[in-house]
This record gives structure tokens, C-alpha cells and sequence, in this order.
């Protein structure tokens, strides 16, 4: 597929961010939060101003791969972790290449908005289970929750 002279996607509006980066923007700015790092904290880190944080949360500047690397290193994730979720409400609103095995993207995930990974309530629930001491009552919980969704 080719691409504009900034980089862009054929058919990617002009002067708005590339939904892709506004994912991985919002994954950066879910487990920096998560972690209770500040952005001014993440961009001494990685080397940049934390304007350029901003900009990266925002989708407004794209992280590259290096960047992105740094990103995962200071956050202990792997990179992945910045593009999970993605779904077909992201990557419809740009012009994206077909694969070539010809199989389809994962299913639709619910947007933004009904994302629960977006939700202050899901970030409540991972600080108070990360605060539970010792990984045994961490496992007991988990295995409480797995088994009380299976129920529903």
C-alpha cells in the first residue's frame, strides 16, 4: 500500500491523527497511569519533553519503533501490549492493506467508550488486586473472579 509523503494511510484524513497511533497512544497513557507514572516521570525516562508524552498519548505525534521499545522497557510490558484490543472500530477508519493469507481481522471489539479497559473502575480493580499482598491471595482472587464469570 502506498503511503502520502507524511506517512499516511491512502484515504486517512489529513491533519487528524492515524486512529492506530491514538490506540497505542491511549495503551501508553492506560499503563503509565496504571503504574502511577507521570509523564514528566515517563519522559525523563525515554528521553523526551513531557509535551512529547502528551503528544504521543494523544495519537497527535507517532511513537516509533525505537521510541515504543523505551516505552515498554520503563512500563515492563511487551511491546504487544500497546497494540491489543485493536479492533475493527480502529482499523475501519483507515485504509488498511487486506492480508495476504486473505483471512480477516479478529472480531469487532466494542469502541472507546464501551471499551472496560478504558474505564476507571478497571484501573480501581487492577491497583486494589496488585495491592493484595502475596501472590497466593493475588491466584485466590483471580480464580474467585474467573469462576464467578462463568456463572453469568
Amino acid at each position: 500500500m502506498a503511503a502520502n509523503r507524511r506517512g499516511r494511510p491512502p484515504g486517512a484524513r489529513a491533519g487528524s491523527p492515524d486512529p492506530i497511533d491514538i490506540h497505542v497512544g491511549r495503551r501508553v497513557k492506560l499503563r503509565r497511569t496504571l503504574l502511577r507514572i507521570s509523564q514528566e516521570q515517563l519522559a525523563g525516562d525515554i528521553g523526551v519533553t513531557f509535551q512529547q508524552v502528551q503528544k504521543y498519548e494523544s495519537g497527535h505525534n507517532r511513537v516509533s519503533a525505537s521510541r515504543l521499545y523505551d516505552i515498554s522497557r520503563v512500563l515492563d510490558c511487551p511491546i504487544s501490549y500497546f497494540f491489543e484490543d485493536i479492533g475493527d472500530d480502529v482499523t475501519t477508519e483507515r485504509a488498511t492493506p487486506e492480508p495476504r493469507t486473505g483471512e480477516g481481522l479478529s472480531e469487532s471489539q466494542a469502541g472507546y467508550d464501551d471499551d472496560p479497559m478504558q474505564r476507571t473502575e478497571t484501573l480501581e480493580l487492577v491497583r486494589a488486586y496488585w495491592r493484595l499482598h502475596g501472590g497466593e491471595l493475588r491466584r485466590n482472587v483471580l480464580d474467585l473472579l474467573v469462576n464467578m464469570s462463568k456463572r453469568e
